[in-house]
């Protein structure tokens, strides 16, 4: 108002006079100034732009500020805090849910969350009412006691992802930098994760974490849910950006910016992390009324050349890696290719429900290898089993490196050409050869209908190979390879094997690594 009379009265003292053109163009915008543009919607550059700032900065590890009733919680008490799900901030939003999940137990590093609508971000405060706690673990007062600014440990995401109506866990970012996701008719298994450093290295693996989410609401003519995150850690700031699409196989449409603050030589980029304890290669050592006990049974890889490779996982009696060099692959995930629960047996697991996952890389991801880490398992509550792409070049500090990759989970996905694929693989001491050991794989057999017998092209870095043969089990649907393996003084064998047919590979790899126990 003081500015319209001002230039009101100006205007009068020029009573009479004409107003040049540009005066007159000037006074009409001071009377009805044009709205401020309107600010960019928060996206992934924002992210990547904070995250920028951190690296330039020196690491400072958040405090953690649990109070009462959050600290020192055991495993029983947290699961007695419970997400109303009237409080989910997405109520109304048809075929989406929202949870937010509590600190305490090992969740102690605060994480901060926002939610973006319409571009437009605004901070989550931690409100512990979003909580029913068991009246057996906690005060009945625990829902009003003060949270000060502890944060939250992470979230969950629901949709409709195997009924219409009805709220389905879809996926769940807690802890460090771990998420886990669900395609249709899966149960949670094994995990993504932002970034591996350090996994398995004599100075101890280094857990950079998601400090802070950017959650944007769900595009539900898209079916998709965008969430931004930015990482945190010693040596390493970044951010990431997940698209998130429900369905029998869910999809994950990643972004990640990495600005190291020293040369990474370690860096695991889409990392996954599951777990193997035994399976039918190596019941030996295993008292167990069940077959097998795994989240992942294989590790699959599609090279840069179109190679088709199945390596076995295993649970080794010492740590092992192994790295598959290669250039510009086509993609690599961790799989669970039994899914009868006769192969399990275990009517609570419920193995032949875990989910695999399947990394497809976009755009050239240059030279480097596919890394495998299996790690000494006693029991099926912890994870010994890593995967991940390694560049060859170290990524330089102060500069930021992307990468962009399409994250894929769901019962069978990561095809590849159409090849015979390794359904199962066995192995026990052999029979009529002391000190050797019988292998048998078996391919699914529909590649070989119509075609002759293929041949067994099996070999191995050490000890000797023997009796290779193939064997039709059409009633099983099975083209059956077995042969004996003396290891003779050996401690670790690397064994290959495929089928041919007229010097054509028309199988996947086989690669499995034995070692003296």
């Amino acid at each position: 108002m003081k500015r319209r009379y001002f230039l009101g009265s100006m205007t009068a003292a020029f009573a009479g006079a004409a107003l040049s053109p540009r005066l007159a163009a000037a006074q009409d915008a001071a009377l009805d100034p044009a709205p401020a543009p309107a600010p960019d919607p928060f996206g992934f550059e924002e992210v990547a732009r904070i995250a920028g700032d951190l690296a330039r900065a020196p690491y400072v590890e958040p405090p953690s500020t649990l109070a009462a009733p959050f600290a020192d919680l055991g495993y029983d008490a947290y699961r007695g805090i419970r997400f109303r799900r009237d409080a989910d901030p997405w109520a109304g939003i048809p075929g989406f849910g929202l949870d937010l999940l509590p600190p305490g137990m090992l969740f102690t590093r605060p994480v901060r969350i926002n939610l973006v609508d319409k571009g437009v971000a605004r901070p989550l405060p931690f409100d512990p009412s979003v909580f029913d706690f068991d009246a057996n673990s906690f005060p009945p007062d625990a829902a009003q006691m003060p949270a000060g600014d502890m944060g939250w440990s992470g979230f969950r995401l629901r949709s409709a992802l195997n009924r219409p109506g009805y709220l389905d866990e879809l996926a769940v970012f807690q802890g460090a930098s771990y998420f886990r996701v669900l395609g249709r008719g899966n149960r949670y298994g094994l995990s993504g994760r932002g970034l591996a450093l350090g996994t398995a290295s004599p100075e101890g693996e280094e857990f950079p974490a998601f400090d802070e989410f950017w959650i944007h609401t769900p595009d539900t003519d898209a079916g998709t849910v965008t969430v931004h995150a930015l990482l945190n850690s010693r040596s390493v700031a970044g951010a990431f950006e997940f698209v998130i699409q429900g369905g029998t196989d869910t999809l994950v449409a990643t972004r990640a910016a990495l600005i190291p603050r020293r040369d990474l030589t370690e860096a695991g980029i889409a990392p996954l992390t599951s777990m193997f304890w035994f399976g039918p290669g190596d019941r030996g050592s295993f008292d167990d009324y069940r077959p097998a006990v795994h989240d992942s049974d294989g590790l699959q890889m599609l090279t840069g050349t179109g190679q088709q490779l199945w390596r076995v996982l295993a649970n080794p009696a010492t740590l092992q890696m192994s790295a598959f060099a290669d250039r510009d692959p086509h993609g690599f995930g961790l799989m669970q290719r039994g899914r009868d629960f006769a192969l399990y047996q275990d009517a609570e697991a419920r193995y032949e429900l875990r989910p695999s996952a399947w990394i497809e890389p976009l755009g050239g991801w240059g030279e480097g290898s596919v890394v495998l880490v299996e790690i000494p398992l006693h029991s099926e509550f912890h994870d010994n089993i890593v995967s991940f792409w390694r560049p060859a070049q170290p990524l330089a500090a102060g500069v930021r490196h992307d990468f962009a990759y399409v994250q894929h989970f769901g019962a069978a996905p990561g095809e590849g050409p159409p090849v015979a694929r390794v359904v199962q693989t066995r192995s026990g001491r052999a029979i009529n050869a002391e000190g050797a050991r019988s292998f048998i794989i078996d391919f699914e057999l529909a590649a070989f209908e119509g075609q002759p017998d293929p041949v067994a092209v099996v070999s191995t870095s050490a000890g000797t190979v023997e009796h290779p043969y193939v064997i039709r089990l059409p009633e099983q649907g099975l083209m059956r390879l077995a042969f004996e393996f003396r290891p003779d003084r050996a401690n670790l064998a690397e064994l290959s094997a495929r089928l041919e047919v007229d010097d054509y590979a028309v199988s996947e790899s086989w690669l499995f690594r034995w070692t003296r126990e």
